[in-house]
C-alpha cells in the first residue's frame, strides 16, 4: 500500500467520523469546498450576475443536499456538464415525533426505520444520537443547529439465549414492540424547565442533554423541534492483518460522496480548469435510501434548476444536456467469500481491485457502451483499475439515483461505485485502496471529459 493510498483512506475515516447525518455531511462538504476557494450561492440569488469562468461555487438545499461546480475557463452557455452524483443519507433509525416511552422502570425512545437497513445488526450496539435541532433564538428567529451527542447513549439489547433457545437458528423480532432503544432509568429524570409540548413528546432528560450539547445559550425550553437519528458510536477505522480493510458505518454512501468531492478538487490541479469548456459538477442528494422523492432528493428539481440557471436560456439548456455526461456514484457489492453462490461468477467485484462499473440489461443501472468507452479512457489516463458487476439472473437487482436522473435530464449516465461488504448493515466494510482508485478515476473523468465527449460520435 502506498503512502498516498493510506493517506486517502485515513482522510475518509476523518470525514465519516465527523458526519453522523446528512446535515453534517453537507456542512462538512460546504466547509471543504469553501476551503478550496468555492463561493457559496443561495438559490434565492440571481446566478447569472455572479458567475465567472474559471471560478467554483456551491449551492445548498435543506442543509442536507449540495451541488458544487467549477466553471471551465473556456465555458460558454450551451456547452456541456461533466457530473458526478452521490447521496448523503444511509439507512438508520430516526426518533419519532413523540419519542417518549417508558416500560418497567426504563426510559425508552420510540424510533422509526429509515430506509432498508439490516436491522438485526443494530442490536447490542452502543448508539449515539445526532441530527439537526431548530432553536428559537433570543431575537425570535428560529435557527438550525447541528448536534452530535458523541457518546454511547442508547442501546437495543437482545433477549438472553436462556429465554429464547431458537435465537441462533432464526433470530426474528417485532419492529414496533421489540426494537425500542433504552435511554436510561426513570428514577434519573431531569427536572429542568421544558416547554409543555416537548415535555409530552420527549423525555425531559433527553431535551436537557440536547440543550447542553448545543451550548450555554440554548435552554431546553428554546428547542422548537428536531430531526435526530441514531448511529453506531464505534468509530470507523482501518482493519485487517495489513490494514487492507476499512470498517465503518455509513459507507453507503458516504464512501462515494467523499470520493466525488475529492475528485472534483483533485481535478482542478495543474490549471486544467483554464482550458476546459465544460462545467464540472458534484451533486450530493439526501433521501436516496427512501426513494429520492423529496424537495432535496435526486427526483427533485435541485440539480435541474442549477443546470438550467447556468445555461442562460431554455434552448442553450437543452443543447448542453446532450453534450453532458453523468456518473451516478454509489457503493457496489463485492463478492462475499462465505456466500459466493449469491454472485454471478464471471462478473463479480473484489475489494481493493478498483471501482466497479455496474451493468444491468433491465436498466436498474445506466451503464452502456457509451459510458464504458468514457470510463475505460479515464482508467487508461489515470492508471486506476476498474471492475464490472452484473447481478445473477435469479436474483433481484437494486438500483441507484442513476436511472432517475437519466430519465429526468436525458443526460447519458453510468453507474459505478467502490466495492463493499455488509451493505446497509449498521457497520460495513470496504477496501482501503479503493478510495484512492476512485478519486483518480473520477478526477481523470473531470479533467478529460471535454475531449472524450468530442471524440465519441453518437446522435450527431
Amino acid at each position: 500500500m502506498t503512502a498516498a493510498t493510506k493517506s486517502r483512506a485515513l482522510e475518509f475515516l476523518k470525514f465519516v467520523n465527523s458526519c453522523p447525518t446528512p446535515y453534517h455531511v453537507t456542512k462538512n462538504l460546504a466547509e471543504y469546498y469553501k476551503s478550496h476557494g468555492f463561493h457559496y450561492l443561495s438559490e434565492k440569488q440571481d446566478f447569472g450576475s455572479l458567475l465567472e469562468t474559471g471560478k467554483s461555487y456551491y449551492v445548498i438545499r435543506n442543509q442536507s443536499s449540495v451541488v458544487a461546480f467549477s466553471v471551465g475557463g473556456k465555458w460558454k452557455p450551451g456547452n456541456g456538464f461533466s457530473i458526478v452524483a452521490t447521496h448523503t443519507d444511509s439507512p438508520t433509525l430516526r426518533l419519532k415525533p413523540k419519542s417518549k416511552k417508558s416500560a418497567n422502570g426504563y426510559m425508552q425512545v420510540g424510533v422509526e426505520q429509515y430506509g432498508g437497513g439490516i436491522w438485526h445488526s443494530w442490536f447490542d450496539r452502543d448508539l449515539s444520537l445526532a441530527g439537526r435541532v431548530m432553536v428559537q433564538e433570543r431575537d425570535g428567529r428560529i435557527v438550525q443547529h447541528n448536534v452530535h451527542i458523541d457518546r454511547p447513549l442508547v442501546r437495543i439489547p437482545t433477549l438472553a439465549i436462556h429465554l429464547d433457545r431458537t435465537a441462533n437458528a432464526s433470530f426474528s423480532f417485532n419492529m414496533e414492540t421489540e426494537f425500542t432503544p433504552l435511554l436510561g432509568l426513570e428514577n434519573e429524570l431531569s427536572k429542568e424547565e421544558i416547554s409543555e409540548d416537548n415535555e409530552e413528546a420527549h423525555h425531559p432528560a433527553l431535551l436537557s442533554l440536547i440543550a447542553r450539547e448545543l451550548g450555554s445559550d440554548v435552554s431546553p425550553k428554546s428547542i422548537v423541534d428536531f430531526e435526530l437519528i441514531l448511529g453506531d458510536y464505534e468509530k470507523a477505522r482501518l482493519g485487517g492483518i495489513n490494514e487492507e480493510f476499512v470498517f465503518s458505518p455509513r459507507l453507503d454512501n458516504q464512501g462515494m460522496t467523499f470520493s466525488a468531492s475529492r475528485s472534483l478538487i483533485g481535478s482542478l490541479s495543474e490549471n486544467s480548469l483554464e482550458n476546459d469548456d465544460c462545467i464540472r459538477v458534484v451533486a450530493s442528494f439526501d433521501h436516496e435510501e427512501i426513494g429520492s422523492v423529496s424537495a432535496q432528493g435526486a427526483e427533485s428539481n435541485f440539480l435541474l434548476s442549477v443546470l438550467e440557471r447556468l445555461s442562460g436560456s431554455s434552448e442553450k439548456f437543452y443543447t448542453c444536456m446532450r453534450s453532458s455526461f453523468l456518473v451516478s456514484a454509489d457503493m457496489a457489492h463485492a463478492i462475499h467469500p462465505n456466500y459466493a453462490s449469491k454472485y454471478e461468477s464471471t462478473n463479480s467485484a473484489e475489494l481493493n481491485k478498483g471501482t466497479v462499473l455496474k451493468i444491468n440489461a433491465n436498466q436498474r443501472y445506466m451503464t452502456n457502451s457509451h459510458g464504458m468507452a468514457i470510463m475505460k479512457r479515464a482508467s487508461q489516463l489515470s492508471k486506476a483499475p476498474f471492475q464490472v458487476f452484473v447481478i445473477r439472473n435469479d436474483s433481484p437487482c437494486g438500483s441507484t439515483i442513476g436511472p432517475k436522473l437519466a430519465a429526468m435530464t436525458g443526460i447519458p449516465t453510468l453507474d459505478l461505485g467502490n466495492p463493499m461488504l455488509s451493505m446497509h448493515s449498521c457497520r460495513e466494510m470496504c477496501g482501503t485502496k479503493d478510495f484512492e482508485y476512485s478519486v483518480q478515476l473520477l478526477s481523470a473523468f473531470f479533467q478529460n471529459f471535454s475531449d472524450m465527449e468530442k471524440s465519441i460520435v453518437i446522435d450527431e
